[in-house]
Order: structure tokens, then C-alpha cells, then sequence
């Protein structure tokens, strides 16, 4: 099986075409403002999307036990939807991960 080789130059080119296109094609193609309300919701709510779908499966592979990573990930949903700020369930989410694997254990 042959390899391929890349040029370090042409990679760093490629990958700067990468991350510049998906940046500057919605400004070439969207002049004007938007007016519609589902799409303004729909682009201000899919990096949250996203971002929870990359994340969210990882949960409950992270501690190596579901139980405890179960229930850090509950503790981090109902101390959010409370209106925590991020550091305080952080922490708590991780306080709870550490004390279930330390009774399971």
C-alpha cells in the first residue's frame, strides 16, 4: 500500500482553507440582515446543539463506572436548571463523581 505524503506547507494551507471558508461564505452570501425569527433561533441555538452532542455521549464513558457518571451528569442537569453558575456545578458535578466512586469502590 502506497503512503501519501503532504507537504507541511500545503497541509497548513488546506487546513487555513478549512477554517476560513465556513467563515467567510455566510458573509459573501448574506448581505443583508436576517429578518426571519426560526432561522435567527435556529444559528443562535446550534452551537449549543452541537456542542452537547459532541459532549454529551462522553459523559457517561468518562469515570470508567455509569453509575458514578451518571450521577455527575444529573447533579451538573438539575443544579443547571436551577440557574448554578458553570463553576459551581462544575465542581459539584465532580465532588459527586468522586464520593459515588469512592462508595462504589
Amino acid at each position: 500500500m502506497s503512503e501519501i505524503v503532504v507537504n507541511p506547507v500545503t497541509a497548513v494551507f488546506l487546513m487555513a482553507l478549512v477554517t476560513f471558508l465556513p467563515r467567510v461564505l455566510p458573509i459573501a452570501f448574506f448581505r443583508r440582515e436576517i429578518s426571519s425569527p426560526y432561522v435567527k433561533a435556529f444559528f443562535n441555538y446550534v452551537p449549543f446543539a452541537v456542542l452537547g452532542a459532541m459532549t454529551f455521549p462522553d459523559v457517561f464513558t468518562s469515570t470508567g463506572n455509569i453509575i458514578s457518571a451518571a450521577v455527575g451528569c444529573g447533579v451538573a442537569v438539575l443544579l443547571s436548571f436551577r440557574g448554578k453558575s458553570l463553576l459551581f456545578v462544575t465542581s459539584v458535578s465532580i465532588a459527586a463523581v468522586y464520593l459515588i466512586g469512592l462508595i462504589l469502590s
